[in-house]
């Protein structure tokens, strides 16, 4: 039997996914538009793990930072 091998990820990239409880705290936004962007297509990349939906947070901020409005 041949063993896979996984590419080498860095520990940045390796932080813990965000959960929309999680993430509707971090941008002050309720809960229910946390579901409403991962159903419409709005807010960051979003991740199904099994039944959960989380984030991860390069994704979020990457999100943020497009969102920036020039003053």
């Amino acid at each position: 039997m041949s063993r896979v091998k996984l590419p080498q990820v860095s520990e940045a990239e390796r932080r813990r996914l965000a959960p929309p409880q999680e993430l509707a705290d971090y941008c002050g936004v309720p809960i229910g538009t946390i579901y409403q962007w991962s159903s419409r297509g709005g807010g960051p990349k979003f991740i199904r793990v099994g039944r959960h939906l989380r984030a991860r947070w390069s994704d979020i901020e990457a999100w943020l930072d497009a969102q920036t409005i020039a003053a």
